[in-house]
């Protein structure tokens, strides 16, 4: 997600895909879909975003199953805006829900949490800087 466009709350503003063998489902994906990629330095690996053909704005991102995301299912993980994210947390809390990981902050764009809802998916909650 650049800067540029950040979602209002309540829009799906990101998908990420994480998964043991990184490479290999980028490339999967870049040969099925037509995507291409653009490297994210992740400190002695590198994850990566997928771009449509012949556009500079990336639509999803396929990560390494390492450090945070380990625990992470492979599967598409949404990552929802809120306006407040302790409290969009709470609230998951209240209501049945359960969050799977901290809230973590990525530097110039905003701070999500994972969550899994009292049906049983994953999701991730997003709240822009």
């Amino acid at each position: 997600m650049s800067e540029q466009t950040r979602p209002a709350p309540g829009f799906v503003g990101w998908v990420d895909l994480t998964v043991e063998d990184a490479p290999r489902i980028r490339d999967f994906y870049r040969d099925v879909v037509g995507w291409e990629t653009s490297d994210v330095d992740m400190g002695g690996y590198s994850d990566t975003c997928m771009l449509p053909p012949g556009c500079g704005q990336p639509v999803a991102g396929i990560c390494h199953a390492r450090g945070t995301n380990a625990a992470l299912p492979p599967v598409w993980l949404v990552y929802i805006t809120v306006a407040d994210l302790e409290h969009a947390l709470a609230r998951c809390r209240e209501l049945g829900g359960e969050v799977l990981s901290p809230p973590r902050t990525t530097p110039g764009y905003g701070s999500f949490a994972v969550i899994r809802d009292p049906a049983g998916a994953v999701a991730a909650l997003f709240q822009a800087a």
